[in-house]
């Protein structure tokens, strides 16, 4: 028998044995344990160092919020650190070890801080290491030679290297209510929603649902609780409408009730089934969210409360009752409210000796001196701790009378001689999501607590995350909230009947028994009481301020323990009453994630990869693909041995001689639609589209407020009040932002909404002389001659049997045709015109002939609109409105705007013969050794099949009346320089007669 496991009692399954190391020690412990459940069967009490002090520290809590107990778990060569040793639960083979220690957890060099004192406090890096003058150190030279030795001690866990070889999976889960937390409140939420018919998503980080009934001992229906608990989650599995995720921590709350959570699959399996993902990222749109989320323990602050031994009361209370495992012998309770009571009768009734319950209230009810009786414990009524003793675990502590009211000591120190000392300083709801929902939190003066804010989002509290302490009262919202979230009536039938020990929820208002020694708030950063008063005489006030100058409440903690307390120290140095003091907004995550989770099945690289309907027939057929922005797109199509440049000028010159196709997927494409469309788009447009006939489209400019130039694009009017706007490949999520932005805070009377309709629609454009020939013999239930498709005309048919609309616009020069479609038959009707093109020599072509044929053409693209254009540096002051004010008329003519000077858009033609980069300057005059007095430079360029030359775009100053001149490209990087001739822009079928036909 493990020395502090009881022979009987727990939830665990004593015939399993499970093997497990800590540290390189081999360690055993049974089926149901956690890490920190098996190691403290097993005698461990040191469990981690501390942050700055590297002080030992052991077990605080039993659950997420634990900040002492971190370790790394390895799993070969892969490295999984701060994971709470509370939330490790183990199996066969774990590996484990203790971070922030060199060399060993008992022997840490690190520990020689605890003799800094005063120098380590709050802010000490930038008073010490920013400023003394030490010999030749002035100034911030001494922080830069400390500054290598203080990056090295920064962090907790170290980070590991290696490939992270684990499989995982992203989900999207749509439901009428979503339950977070399954404790009495949160099963029975779950239970009335479901009986109501919605459909219900019932998710709790722990493994096993139940909540606080797995271990605070108490009993409903005549059953104990926990036997209540797994009853009422067997009912709720066999339910079709039902989802239960256990081992799931929903850790984000969104706008439009969207919630993110991560389940972990088999983080507590030795070997993963075949399929099965390591973790799984759950975004859930749930009409309704029933937050029962429960609450948090929390420390007092007195001096040496940070020893190993000393742990909150109800964690002893869940280690004695769910793991049967004694905190201690010989346990010590220090409270300053009731609820502690129940604890240390569980921990008499499992062997353990109650020495004393020391209370810093001194009219403590009869009820709970009978609970203290019970625990055959003496009761210390008005006293306070005011210090600890021992080294890496608890030997004894010391007492002293204490005032409540006034908050001062009195009397002799008292020794006590115990091994555990149980702490409880009231509860605080985790409301960390309903914080995250938006609004701030609300004081309880009597409980103590912050309280969640109103809701501003479809959510409904229930249980103690609204300060219902008691399981009774729990349940009764639970199934209360369950009702109003599936839309039911009341119900008047009987609740569930709890038989629980007596108690007072509300605590003393005291926080922190002021004596000599080191009192911890933040147990994780070594954060003071002194630190937070040391904070308010240097000025640091604000809460948020609070929180940045001492680490209050941040890293994996996020103030689950620390931030109340904290508070109320600050308050208290401030004169002030906590609520005016207010609380930081708890921000996602509320635990960490895995950097893994959040990528899920894309993998491999920093930035996602966003791929078309036909990406899958590109590869099959010789693509050679390339990132365009997020997405994948072809480069060429290239036949065997051809370089970059002989395949784009085969495929170009084909679709100029024949026909040739290109997938334009990726273009932006935006629904604009409602009664003030056509005016909204006249004013986020240069030129007029209200006067645009329905089945027609237009060529579009947008400018940026500033008057620049922003992007370009068609607009296809479908209906009165129905267009589709496409938008530039890299532009397209700027321009919805745009949009959105002139819609909701400058023109929110206007009635029209946008959507991003992108993905919803896979995109061809099939161009060149025979472009016409290969529609009709392919599409149906529509012409496609020209009295038909005129240009810019919209005609909606059939490809393959499938709805196609089908726009006559040109980006290459030739005629040509975009053809639409719904994005799931994106590849039949790609195959479909490929098969018709067939007999007409139809090529398919990639981005490098796409960008060819538009130099030729001189259209502009990104490279063009740089962000510094205007419209007349690209020759499209033409589509400058007269007649109508819109985004940028009223700055685009500001002296800058129009200087003679300025950088306009020209060709160029290299005389040489010899490629051109893009990014080379114009130069007047060339000096290779000294490269001086740039015209301009560069946007884009190739070699045009064309015009047999290499050409380019460029910006140039004055271009325009440069037409016809010569001057050299200057660009001593690439070790290219030559002379070339200044030309239009408009190199190939300048008076667009073949884009016309």
């Amino acid at each position: 028998m493990s020395p502090r496991r009881t022979e009987t009692g727990g939830r665990i399954d004593r015939l399993r044995t499970i093997r497990f190391t800590f540290d390189g020690a081999p360690y055993t412990g049974h089926a149901g344990d956690t890490l920190a459940s098996a190691l403290l069967a097993s005698g461990v009490t040191l469990f981690g160092r501390s942050f700055k002090y590297h002080r030992p520290r052991g077990l605080l809590s039993a659950g997420v919020e634990e900040p002492n107990a971190l370790v790394t778990v390895l799993r070969g060569e892969v490295r999984e650190p701060n994971i709470p040793a509370t939330m490790v639960e183990i199996y066969d083979g774990l590996v484990a070890v203790s971070q922030n220690r060199t060399p060993s957890l008992a022997w840490d060099i690190g520990a020689i801080n605890q003799l800094g004192g005063k120098i380590l406090s709050a802010g000490f890096y930038y008073k010490t290491f920013m400023g003394p003058v030490i010999g030749p150190l002035k100034g911030t030279r001494f922080w830069m030679f400390c500054e290598h030795f203080i990056r090295r001690a920064a962090g907790l866990g170290k980070a590991g290297i290696a490939p992270d070889p684990a499989r995982y999976e992203r989900m999207n889960a749509f439901c009428d209510v979503l339950v977070v937390g399954s404790g009495p409140a949160g099963l029975m939420a779950a239970k009335a929603a479901a009986d109501q018919g919605a459909r219900v998503i019932l998710a709790d980080l722990e493994a096993h649902f139940g909540g606080s009934a797995n271990w605070s001992g108490e009993t409903i229906d005549g059953m104990p609780a926990a036997d209540w608990a797994q009853r009422m989650a067997a009912q709720l599995a066999g339910n079709d409408n039902v989802r239960l995720l256990p081992r799931t921590t929903v850790w984000g709350y969104y706008d439009g009730n969207t919630l993110a959570a991560l389940e972990r699959v088999t983080d507590h399996k030795e070997v993963a089934a075949k399929g099965e993902p390591r973790q799984r990222y759950w975004a859930i749109r749930a009409g309704t969210v029933v937050l029962a989320t429960g609450s948090f323990e929390r420390p007092l602050v007195f001096p040496g409360n940070d020893r190993p031994g000393v742990m909150l009361a109800h964690a002893a209370e869940r280690y004695v009752n769910e793991y049967s495992v004694l905190p201690g012998q010989r346990v010590a309770l220090f409270t300053n409210n009731d609820s502690a009571y129940r604890s240390v009768v569980a921990l008499r009734k499992a062997g353990a000796a109650v020495v004393a319950i020391i209370d810093v209230r001194s009219d403590v009810s009869n009820e709970m001196r009978r609970l203290a009786s019970d625990a055959e414990a003496e009761l210390l009524a008005g006293h306070a701790v005011v210090a600890t003793e021992g080294g890496k675990a608890l030997t004894g502590l010391k007492v002293q009378r204490f005032d409540a009211m006034s908050g001062s000591l009195s009397g002799d120190e008292r020794s006590i001689h115990a091994d555990s000392l149980l702490m409880s300083g009231g509860w605080s709801p985790t409301i960390h999501l309903a914080s995250q929902a938006g609004a701030k939190a609300e004081w309880d003066p009597a409980r103590q607590a912050f309280l969640p804010p109103k809701p501003t989002q479809r959510w409904i509290g229930a249980g103690a995350f609204t300060g219902s302490f008691s399981t009774a009262e729990a349940i009764a919202e639970g199934r209360a909230a369950g009702l109003q979230a599936a839309g039911g009536t009341a119900s008047s039938g009987p609740l569930p009947v709890v038989e629980a020990a007596p108690g007072d929820p509300n605590p003393a208002p005291v926080f922190e028994i002021r004596a000599k020694g080191k009192s911890f708030v933040d147990f994780q950063h070594d954060v003071t009481a002194e630190d937070v008063r040391l904070a308010h005489r240097e000025g640091f006030v604000s809460v948020e301020h609070l929180k940045r100058y001492t680490t209050l409440g941040m890293a994996t903690d996020q103030g689950k323990n620390s931030n109340v307390p904290g508070l109320a120290i600050m308050a208290e140095a401030l004169g002030k009453p906590i609520p005016e003091v207010g609380t930081t907004r708890f921000r996602p995550p509320y635990t960490a994630v895995s950097i893994g989770s959040l990528a899920a099945e894309r993998f491999g690289d920093l930035k996602p990869e966003r791929l078309t309907p036909m990406h899958d027939w590109h590869i099959a057929n010789g693509a050679r693909m390339y990132s365009a922005g997020l997405w994948y797109r072809p480069m060429i199509y290239g036949l065997p041995g051809e370089t970059v440049e002989q395949a784009y000028v085969r495929e170009a010159k084909a679709t100029r001689d024949n026909a040739g196709i290109v997938d334009v997927s990726t273009l932006g494409k935006i629904a604009v639609q409602g009664p003030d469309a056509a005016e909204f788009l006249d004013r986020v447009y240069t030129n007029m589209f209200s006067t645009l006939a329905v089945g027609k489209a237009r060529y579009g400019l947008m400018l940026r407020e500033d008057g620049l130039a922003f992007d370009d694009g068609t607009t296809w009017r479908l209906g009165e009040q129905d267009f589709l706007m496409t938008t530039t490949t890299a532009n397209a999520g700027k321009v919805m932002q745009h949009l959105e932005y002139f819609l909701d805070v400058i023109w929110p009377e206007l009635k029209v909404t946008v959507t991003s309709v992108t993905d919803e629609w896979a995109g061809a454009a099939i161009g060149g002389p025979d472009a016409r020939a290969i529609l009709a013999a392919c599409v149906t239930g529509t012409a496609v001659d020209n009295a038909t498709l005129p240009f810019m005309g919209i005609v909606h048919g059939r490809i393959a049997g499938v709805p196609v609309m089908i726009c006559r616009l040109s980006f290459s020069g030739e005629m040509a045709f975009e053809v639409y479609s719904g994005a799931g038959y994106g590849t039949r009707v790609w195959e479909a015109l490929i098969e018709a093109g067939k007999p007409f020599g139809l090529v398919t072509y990639g981005l490098e002939a796409l960008g060819t044929m538009r130099i030729e053409k001189g259209h502009v693209t990104g490279a063009e609109i740089d962000g510094r254009t205007t419209a007349r540096d690209l020759h499209l002051d033409w589509m400058l409105s007269k007649k109508k004010p819109f985004i940028g008329s009223a700055m685009m003519d500001r002296e800058g705007l129009i200087a003679p000077d300025r950088l306009e858009l020209v060709g160029l033609i290299a005389l040489d013969n010899r490629a051109l980069n893009g990014g080379g300057h114009i130069v007047e005059e060339l000096d290779e050794a000294n490269p001086h007095d740039s015209i301009g430079h560069i946007t884009a360029c190739c070699y045009s099949p064309a015009l047999g030359k290499y050409i380019a775009l460029a910006l140039v100053k004055g271009g325009k009346a440069r037409h016809g001149t010569r001057a050299f490209v200057s660009d001593p990087l690439r070790n290219r320089f030559g002379p070339v001739e200044i030309v239009s822009n408009h190199f190939y079928d300048p008076d667009g007669s073949r884009m016309h036909g």
